[in-house]
């Protein structure tokens, strides 16, 4: 442990009385909210538990019948012809055994005798339905969004195209090569990849190496037999398709194949009640923590690290193990010598499951472990104030630059070390290096070289202005509020708006607003010399210009279908938006325009016409906007 002094361990959260409802959905929306994003903040099987416990306290809450959101902003809304729905699941024999019996019972009152069952690997990736060429995430179960732009960044469709349900995924014995470390799971690298307008230059190398897939269900490998089989041997089963799928994977999914039987018994709102997810505990061990290692990152949250006695799990020694923030640590009482339950269940990072003997002893730290200023608690965080003064934070900060703008290779964090002590601090500081500044740095000839034609890259490789924003690591501005932003004013007049003007825009709240006009006010200074260097950006389209285009097509909704011929549906959507249209995603009477491509679905014109569409082929389209 390190030798600083022990904090009051103030402010301390109540367990004298059991949880209500109400705060096991608000701990569920934000554990969920948080694994969607790629940032899973507890166990999969913890997250189950609180699931279970909130059901024996209010077995009607609506929480538990909506299927958890996967809030993926990507892009134009997609409405699933069929609701995407969550997964019933099953820990135990017992559950197993009922879901078998109500099949069971269900194909009796149908005279239904003979049954199959079907047990797949449950992947751990982001859900998908690509149908139709459309690709798009489960949202809400009812309405995604379209991320068929996957798919030129090089997302592989295993099978091919259209075929339904599947999910993004990356070959896992390619990521534990080449990722563990850089990535806690497979899963947050695909989220990145899906979320980010420009990947870095890690899932780049993954795209270009071809090993970020979207396989669909009906492609993976399966068992079949009956019920008593599924039963009596789900551990031989599971262990047979495990050797065959090369991904994470979540349990298995078992279900009864017999389309009669399947339609009979239907679905809730939250799940299918022919399917059942069969979860596996994982292999865990008892382990003790020998040490706790703080870090401090960019926004100078001050993390924690367990070193613990070396174990060995799924085939892998493991001995070190996050502990998300100091609230944890604080409120699970973690320290040295506490035993701990650790469990990897197929993931590549093992997880703390639970604490089976807390630690005599609490110890958080009290100042930063880089520069040792006084630690503050934010939420349940400790962070360090020192901001610029701090080089941790300084590191981190310039680290997150350079892989959100995704445009200069080589700034990775050994060498932005290497550059803040060298006294190169600052964005300022960096595009103004010279070879003599890297040479007296020790860099070699050839890196020196390389990293100061990385920085003319960046700056010469367009880039969209939202992503360029969102680089500077402003609390609350990331790429998707960013470009919400730049909607409203320009890039360049941003040190001009108030809070009050930003709450006033949709989307921004009081406590963001003040939250982003302080970031924009101390970072402006930086973004102005930036801009001054004159980087190529794409511009985000202010929808008061937008607006205000005479254009035949301004004020109409508009449904791009089929493949076209002179440009990506994508890029047809955002040239219609800038003309001041609006981009549906299903026809009805109020559509615009239905513009139709190569193999467009003839049902969807005749619907379209039926309904006093108009429809035009891709080229009266274009002639139709060139006027």
């Amino acid at each position: 442990m390190s030798d600083q002094p022990t904090l009051d361990l103030a402010p301390q959260k109540s367990s004298d009385s059991p949880p209500t409802a109400a705060n096991l959905v608000t701990a569920l929306t934000r554990y969920n909210k948080a694994y969607r994003s790629g940032s899973p903040l507890i166990s999969d099987r913890e997250y189950d538990d609180i699931t279970e416990q909130l059901r024996a306290i209010d077995p009607d809450n609506a929480f538990l019948s909506a299927v958890e959101p996967e809030e993926i902003a990507a892009g134009t809304a997609v409405r699933h012809a069929t609701p995407m729905l969550s997964t019933e699941k099953a820990y135990t024999r017992d559950a197993l055994e009922r879901f078998v019996a109500r099949i069971e019972a269900a194909a009796a009152g149908l005279g239904e005798t003979e049954l199959t069952f079907r047990m797949t690997p449950k992947l751990d990736g982001l859900a998908g339905n690509d149908i139709g060429g459309v690709l798009a995430t489960r949202g809400n179960g009812r309405v995604g969004s379209d991320i068929t732009n996957a798919f030129k960044k090089g997302l592989i469709a295993i099978g091919g195209r259209d075929q339904g349900l599947g999910e993004i995924v990356i070959q896992q014995s390619y990521f534990e090569k080449n990722f563990t470390g850089i990535f806690e799971h497979p899963r947050n690298m695909a989220v990145g990849i899906i979320k980010a307008d420009t990947v870095n230059a890690d899932s780049q190398k993954a795209l270009n190496d071809k090993r970020v897939h979207f396989v669909p269900y009906s492609t993976l490998a399966k068992w079949e037999g009956s019920g008593a089989d599924l039963i009596a041997k789900t551990a031989e089963i599971t262990a047979s398709l495990r050797k065959k799928v090369d991904y994470a994977l979540d349990g298995m999914v078992a279900e009864v194949t017999n389309q009669v039987v399947k339609d009979h018994m239907g679905a809730t709102s939250h799940h299918h009640r022919w399917q059942i997810a069969i979860k596996e505990r994982g292999e865990t061990a008892i382990t003790t923590i020998e040490n706790i290692v703080w870090q401090t990152g960019r926004t100078g949250n001050v993390t924690p690290v367990l070193e613990i006695k070396t174990i060995r799990l799924s085939g892998a020694n493991i001995n070190r193990v996050t502990a998300h923030n100091a609230g944890m640590v604080r409120d699970r009482k973690l320290g040295v010598g506490a035993e701990v339950e650790i469990i990897r269940s197929g993931e590549v990072i093992p997880k703390l499951e639970s604490v089976v003997t807390p630690a005599p002893k609490v110890e958080l730290v009290s100042t930063c472990p880089c520069c040792g200023t006084p630690l503050i608690w934010k939420g349940d965080f400790l962070n360090c104030p020192n901001g610029s003064a701090c080089s941790a934070q300084v590191i981190s900060s310039l680290r997150h630059f350079f892989r959100t703008l995704g445009t200069a290779d080589g700034f990775g964090e050994r060498n932005l070390t290497r550059l803040v002590e060298g006294g190169f601090g600052t964005l300022e500081q960096l595009y103004g290096l010279t070879k003599a500044n890297l040479l007296a740095l020790e860099f070699g000839a050839g890196q020196t070289k390389n990293l100061l034609e990385a920085l003319v890259t960046s700056r010469k490789t367009q880039v969209e202005d939202a992503r360029f924003l969102a680089s500077f690591g402003i609390h609350d501005l990331g790429v998707g509020d960013s470009r919400k932003l730049l909607r409203q004013f320009k890039l360049e007049a941003l040190d001009t708006v108030t809070a009050e003007q930003l709450a006033a825009v949709k989307g921004f709240g009081a406590v963001t607003s003040e939250s982003i006009t302080s970031g924009l006010a101390a970072r402006w200074s930086t973004i102005k010399h930036m801009l001054d260097l004159k980087f190529t950006l794409e511009r985000t389209p202010l929808e008061a210009e937008a607006v205000a285009i005479v254009s035949p097509i301004s004020g109409k909704s508009i449904l791009f279908t089929g493949k076209m011929l002179q440009g990506s549906r994508n890029d047809m959507k955002k040239q219609a938006l800038s003309l001041g249209a609006t981009i549906s995603s299903s026809i009805s009477k109020k559509l615009g325009y239905l513009v139709i491509g190569d193999k467009a679905s003839a049902a969807k014109v005749n619907k379209a016409k039926a309904a006093g569409v108009t429809v035009l082929t891709e080229v009266e389209y274009r002639a139709l906007i060139a006027s």
